[in-house]
């Protein structure tokens, strides 16, 4: 066996106190010293949620002019954007919470984002389905649209979930039309159909239905009239290639949950909100626009699940007041400084080797 004949001295306690003080001293302006970072398209998406918030005011002065009372309850904020609990043309039940949290005009921005991510360019085509039952989300998506210059096809469905457009005067499409002869936006709906139930207002009264098709006819839009789920799928697939002619589409913007353009309960729970890309094994099995766009690879941006998404990019649930411009994930996000913790790390690193390199003096000495 061989004899030891030197062996390091122990590690005194002193110095590793002083080097564990130094490192947690270090860990603690790391954690405090944050850094806010300004994401990509910063400014596209500061334009988007501007006029955004420009579409909010014109749509709350038109439903003044309209004589339709806000209520301050269930819409705190004042938009006019947050419709009623029951009407003729509401088409089920609905989230008061989801209704108020889409008052926001940041999400125009995170609209930017996604199609960023995506890869559009201007003059592309996307195809777009609009809900009544969130008439702030169409508004945040035509802004994005219009900020990055894309082409959208659209179709929309009139009836309205409960908090939604649901005024039979003041419907989804109403808003639209009224936008578009105020110069906000240039584009609009290709069709409409009367949503609800199997795209056709099943389970509304009678009065309800035609207030629906009073709403489609006088804002000039061909009406989708189908037999059924499949049919009404069918049509819509045809109307959004036939608008394309020979553009590609680039991606399908769906708004809310509807069956026709999401499929049934089932593959609604396993769409996620954001950017799909692919079919959920469950959605190739019933007939649904979003299924239909991703069987085709053109990727889905889905708007659902409200306050999950809102919680996701840092904006607030049910404000009682109109979110300001520029607040929320999407914008900017608070990050550790990255020079702050390297510079840290070097200096544990140096305080340890001076330590060792004293050591290794002393007992070199003292042999």
């Amino acid at each position: 066996m061989r004899r030891l004949y030197w062996q390091p001295r122990k590690v005194s306690r002193i110095k590793l106190v002083l080097i564990a003080l130094w490192s947690l001293c270090g860990y603690v302006a790391v954690e405090y010293f944050l850094t806010e970072q300004r994401q990509p398209y910063f400014d596209e998406k500061m334009q988007a949620s501007r006029l955004a918030q420009t579409v909010f005011e014109a749509i709350k002065v038109e439903r003044a002019r309209l004589g339709l009372p806000i209520d301050p309850e269930s819409d705190p904020s004042g938009s006019g954007l947050v419709g009623e609990v029951f009407t003729p043309i509401t088409s089920g039940s609905g989230s008061l919470a989801s209704k108020q949290t889409t008052v926001n005009p940041n999400f125009a921005a995170l609209m930017v984002h996604w199609l960023k991510r995506l890869g559009v360019e201007e003059d592309d085509v996307v195809a777009v389905g609009c809900s009544g039952s969130f008439p702030a989300l169409n508004i945040a998506v035509y802004a994005a649209l219009k900020t990055l210059h894309l082409r959208p096809i659209i179709i929309s469905s009139a009836a309205a979930s409960q908090w939604g457009a649901n005024h039979p005067d003041f419907t989804w499409l109403d808003m639209e039309s009224m936008l578009r002869e105020r110069g906000l936006f240039m584009f609009k709906s290709v069709a409409a159909s009367r949503g609800g139930i199997g795209d056709r207002g099943l389970g509304l009264p009678k009065s309800g239905r035609q207030m629906l098709d009073a709403a489609i006819e006088r804002n000039g839009l061909p009406q989708i009239d189908a037999r059924d789920d499949v049919d009404s799928v069918d049509q819509r697939m045809g109307i959004y290639f036939s608008q394309a002619a020979e553009q590609q589409i680039k991606a399908y913007i769906n708004v809310g949950g509807g069956t026709i353009s999401v499929g049934t309960r089932v593959q609604k729970l396993e769409f996620e909100p954001g950017i799909t890309a692919r079919p959920p094994r469950l959605a190739a099995e019933i007939t649904s626009v979003m299924g239909e766009f991703l069987k085709r690879d053109i990727p889905v941006i889905h708007l659902s699940k409200i306050v999950q998404l809102a919680t996701s990019f840092g904006f607030e649930v049910a404000p009682v007041a109109m979110p300001a411009v520029g607040s929320g994930k999407v914008f900017v996000r608070t990050q550790y400084n990255r020079w702050l913790a390297a510079a840290v790390l070097l200096s544990i690193v140096v305080v340890i080797a001076v330590f060792v390199q004293m050591r290794i003096r002393l007992e070199g000495e003292e042999r």
